[in-house]
């Protein structure tokens, strides 16, 4: 488990945490890049939208594996939020914004994706191949 304070500069400890989880399995390197991104994003926006950058408040990182797969749970302290409720960033009136993009990425390159306790935590499911 990692557990982080709510400053953006704590993202970079996604990485070496990932690297440690995921080093008994064999990961293709792309089906590494997928992971690495997606857990980056999910704990950048945990920090950032979910605990305002509060360092009072602490970002969850868990990963266990079952058969196949290997599944992480990213759960902030925030007020939670509806993933159903964000703006398409491939619609023509969003793509020059910034930002916008991290649960599209996050739906792109997971297995399975789903929000639970309101927003709160995220699990992201990744098919991949033991050592």
């Amino acid at each position: 488990m990692l557990k982080v304070r709510s400053n953006p500069q704590n993202v970079a400890q996604v990485e070496p945490f990932l690297e440690e989880a995921l080093s008994p399995y064999k990961i293709a390197p792309d089906k590494y890049g997928e992971i690495l991104v997606s857990l980056t994003e999910a704990v950048a926006n945990a920090i950032i939208h979910g605990n305002c950058n509060d360092e009072t408040k602490t970002v969850k990182v868990e990963c266990k594996s079952c058969g196949n797969e290997v599944a992480f749970r990213v759960s902030d302290q925030g007020g939670g939020f509806d993933p159903n409720n964000i703006p398409d960033p491939t619609c023509t009136d969003n793509l020059i914004k910034i930002g916008g993009r991290g649960v599209f990425l996050m739906r792109e390159l997971c297995d399975k994706l789903q929000y639970l306790n309101n927003g709160r935590t995220v699990e992201m499911r990744f098919k991949i191949q033991s050592a």
